[in-house]
C-alpha cells in the first residue's frame, strides 16, 4: 500500500511556509508566482496528492488556483479546525514553519479536508461578487460620514466618493449579471431563484456567485454551507439551545434579507413566520428559520427545474 503524503501551507503576505506529512519536513518559497510555481514543483517531486491551507483572506488564491490546476486534492480549512489540533496535541509554541508542519499533519490525518476546488470562471465570479460586496460596504460607510460631516467641504467630499462608489458599483454588477447569464443554464437558474418570495436580483446574482453547489447537494448540506443549520448543544439531561454557525456569511445575510422581505407577504412566507412566533420563537430566530426554509427551496428548484410554489 502507497502511503499517502500531505502537505500543509501556511500563507502569509511575502512567503508560503510548506509543510509535508509524515515526513516532518518543512520548506519556504516566496508567495510570488515564481514561487508558487517552485512550490508546486517540489510538492509533485515529493509525491504529495493532499494540500490544506487555512482560510485567511486572499494571500493563498493564487497557490490554490495552481495546485488545482496541477491535479492536486486542495483544501482551504477553518483555522479554528487548525488551533484545534495544535490543542489537542498539547503543543503551545508557534512559528511559521511549526505552523505550517501542523497543518500539514491535519491534512494527513482528516480525509475531508480537501474539497473540489472551483474552477477560474468560478473563481473570477466570486472575486466580483466579494468587490461588489465590499463597494456595498464602503458606499455604507460613507453615508455614514456624511451624516455625521459639520463641513460643508466634508459633505460634499462624501457625496462625491458616493456617486464615485455607486457607479462603480454598478458597472461591477453589470459585468458580474453578464458573467452569470453568459450561459443558458444560468440564466435559467436566475430566473427560477427569482420566483422565490424575497429573492430578487441582487440576491439571486449572490446565490449563483457564491453558492454555486445549488441542487448538488441535500437539504442538510446546503443548509450547513449557507450557515443556517441549527447544531444541538445537548450533554446528558441537559438540552441547550441550538445555535447557527459556520457556513458562508455573505449567502447567510443574503438569505436573511431575503426572509426579512418574504414574512412581509402573504403569498410568502408570512403564516409560516407567524407561526413561529405564536410558538414562541423570537423573532430573529424565527428569520432565521424562514431563511433555510428558503435556501431549501432554492436547492430544490434549482435541482427540478421547476417554479417555487406555494404549498397549501
Amino acid at each position: 500500500m502507497t502511503m499517502l503524503c500531505a502537505a500543509g501551507v501556511d500563507v502569509g503576505r511575502d512567503f508560503l511556509d510548506v509543510g509535508l506529512a509524515p515526513v516532518g519536513q518543512v520548506f519556504r518559497t516566496p508567495n510570488s508566482p515564481q514561487g508558487v510555481q517552485l512550490a508546486v514543483r517540489r510538492l509533485t517531486r515529493a509525491g504529495v496528492s493532499r494540500v490544506v491551507l487555512e482560510s485567511i483572506g486572499s494571500y493563498g488564491a493564487r497557490l490554490v488556483r495552481a495546485l488545482a490546476e496541477a491535479g492536486f486534492e486542495v483544501g482551504v480549512v477553518d483555522p479554528k479546525r487548525i488551533a484545534a489540533l495544535r490543542l489537542a496535541e498539547g503543543r503551545w509554541a508557534k512559528t511559521d514553519r511549526l505552523d505550517a508542519a501542523l497543518i500539514a499533519r491535519f491534512a494527513l490525518i482528516m480525509s475531508d479536508a480537501a474539497r473540489p476546488v472551483p474552477g477560474p470562471k468560478a473563481m473570477e465570479i466570486r472575486a466580483l461578487s466579494t468587490r461588489r460586496r465590499q463597494l456595498v460596504e464602503m458606499i455604507a460607510m460613507e453615508k455614514t460620514r456624511l451624516k455625521q460631516a459639520l463641513d460643508v467641504v466634508v459633505a460634499d467630499s462624501c457625496r462625491r466618493a458616493i456617486a464615485q462608489l455607486a457607479a462603480e458599483r454598478a458597472r461591477i454588477e453589470s459585468q458580474l449579471r453578464d458573467e452569470l447569464l453568459a450561459t443558458p443554464e444560468g440564466s435559467e437558474r436566475a430566473r427560477l431563484l427569482q420566483t422565490i418570495p424575497g429573492i430578487g436580483p441582487i440576491i439571486s446574482m449572490t446565490l449563483l456567485a457564491d453558492l454555486p453547489e445549488l441542487g448538488s447537494l441535500d437539504r442538510k448540506a446546503i443548509a450547513s454551507l449557507a450557515g443556517l443549520a441549527p447544531h444541538p448543544n445537548q450533554s446528558g439531561t441537559r438540552t441547550g439551545s441550538s445555535h447557527i454557525h459556520g457556513g458562508r456569511p455573505c449567502v447567510r445575510a443574503a438569505l436573511y434579507m431575503a426572509a426579512v422581505s418574504a414574512v412581509r407577504s402573504d403569498k410568502g412566507f408570512k403564516s409560516e413566520y407567524l407561526a413561529l412566533r405564536q410558538a414562541g420563537k423570537p423573532a430573529k430566530v424565527a428569520l432565521i428559520a424562514i431563511a433555510r426554509r428558503i435556501v431549501v427551496a432554492a436547492n430544490i428548484i434549482v435541482r427540478t427545474g421547476q417554479n417555487w410554489t406555494k404549498k397549501p
